[in-house]
């Protein structure tokens, strides 16, 4: 047989516990999705200006695991200009353009941003 005897109270770990619950991890989410589109929107060519103003975001939840999309609706052809832009293309006369790499400098202080603004929100809990 086993015992165990408790000498205190749980109030400190059930606040925790209670606190953690009420974390806003999706209003963080939401927030940071917006802060992306304006980078990547900043950041996009702007001889492209359809392309810059059809980024949006969307944050799915699933079984606790929060997930921040970023897309572009900007399409010519059956192709994302984003892709174009950032990765280059082949024109119709044989020619090829040096793509761009602007989606990657631009999201990178919101991946930095989201690491710090969840981390806080835990760490304050």
């Amino acid at each position: 047989m086993i015992f165990v005897k408790v000498l205190g109270s749980f109030d400190k770990t059930n606040a925790f516990l209670n606190s953690m619950a009420k974390l806003d991890i999706a209003g963080v989410m939401d927030s940071c999705g917006r802060e992306g589109v304006t980078a990547l929107e900043a950041a996009t060519p702007l001889d492209s200006g359809l392309a810059a103003r059809s980024w949006f975001y969307e944050v799915t939840i699933s079984d606790g695991l929060y997930t921040i999309a970023w897309s572009n609706s900007d399409v010519e052809s059956g192709f994302p200009v984003a892709v174009m832009l950032q990765y280059g293309y082949a024109t119709g006369t044989g020619g090829y353009v040096q793509g761009r790499d602007y989606i990657n400098p631009a999201i990178k202080p919101i991946f930095d941003q989201i690491a710090d603004k969840v981390w806080k929100a835990v760490t304050s809990a």
